[in-house]
């Protein structure tokens, strides 16, 4: 039985993928995979029964295509398919493994800029004692702010950048913003992280399979600049990191060496515009029973 891929429906037409990942089904269905369709939005309302109710009983082994989720609701949707007989192939504790900072941090550790983090709730921001004793460590310097997922980097100085870590009050402004214009959506906490200058060539996203590269595109927000990376380093990492599909965004920082920008889980990382996802499915179809393939740049 072909593996299954469970694709977000259309909020307004139910019964149809969501047009963001039109593409995808289309190319998961010509790789042989299986398709169905579940309401992100009712998972996100803690309905984890009610958003699967449209995947088939009994229908086995399956990857999620489609937007992000806290770890916590993947957590959900993960224990509602087991009961319809559905195994997610990435589990619960993959997802949050190569969703959140912290996760994967501590094996890219040689390989990605030097970050501290605390747990924070959404909409209470951590104090400057607290914020001045994460970021001694780093050593000073310029440093950028996120949570665990995701950064603010469209309001750079607002919510984003600190030109010294070491200045508390700025530092403690920038977080208190950015705790505020994530409202809601703050994922797990807040995390420091020392600012490296990278190249203007743009950034690659890496997609991963079974820790083998199968697709090179371009960072979905600079879908023009598509640099080729260097690999060699980044793929013991990948191995080690034990996650079945991930992305590395990498970018060459200005004495050549490429880091690692981000790791996230592949199922709910985005592909730019104009980026084909056949070779992605191809591997996913193929990863139980053969190697993923040569790698291919879209």
């Amino acid at each position: 039985m072909a593996t299954l891929v469970l694709f977000c429906s259309d909020p307004l037409h139910p019964r149809r993928p969501d047009p963001h990942f039109a593409d995808d089904v289309r190319a998961a269905r010509e790789a042989g995979l299986r398709t169905a369709l579940l309401d992100h939005d009712a998972l996100l309302a803690g309905d984890a029964e009610g958003a699967v109710r449209g995947v088939p009983r009994g229908a086995g082994d399956a990857w999620y295509r489609g937007w992000m989720m806290p770890s916590g609701r993947y957590a959900e949707l993960a224990g509602a398919l087991a009961a319809r007989g559905v195994t997610l192939l990435t589990s619960p504790e993959s997802y949050r493994r190569a969703h959140e900072l912290p996760g994967w941090y501590a094996t890219f550790t040689s390989a990605t800029p030097a970050s501290a983090w605390l747990p924070a709730e959404p909409g209470r921001a951590p104090g400057a004692p607290e914020l001045a004793a994460l970021a001694a460590p780093l050593g000073g310097g310029p440093g950028i702010v996120k949570d665990f997922v995701k950064s603010r980097k469209h309001e750079w100085h607002e919510a984003c950048y600190v030109p010294d870590l070491a200045d508390t009050d700025r530092l403690a402004a920038v977080v208190a913003r950015f705790v505020e214009l994530q409202d809601a959506f703050l994922a797990g906490g807040v995390v420091v992280r020392a600012f490296e200058r990278f190249t203007d060539a743009g950034e690659a996203r890496v997609w991963w399979v079974d820790g083998r590269p199968v697709l090179v595109t371009a960072h979905p927000d600079r879908p023009g600049l598509r640099p080729a990376p260097a690999l060699d380093a980044v793929a013991p990492l990948v191995a080690a990191l034990g996650c079945r599909f991930v992305t590395t965004d990498l970018a060459r920082r200005e004495d050549g060496v490429w880091r690692v920008v981000e790791v996230g889980d592949g199922q709910v990382s985005d592909l730019p515009r104009d980026a084909g996802p056949e070779p992605l499915f191809r591997a996913l179809a193929l990863a139980d029973t053969a190697p993923a393939g040569e790698i291919a740049h879209g």
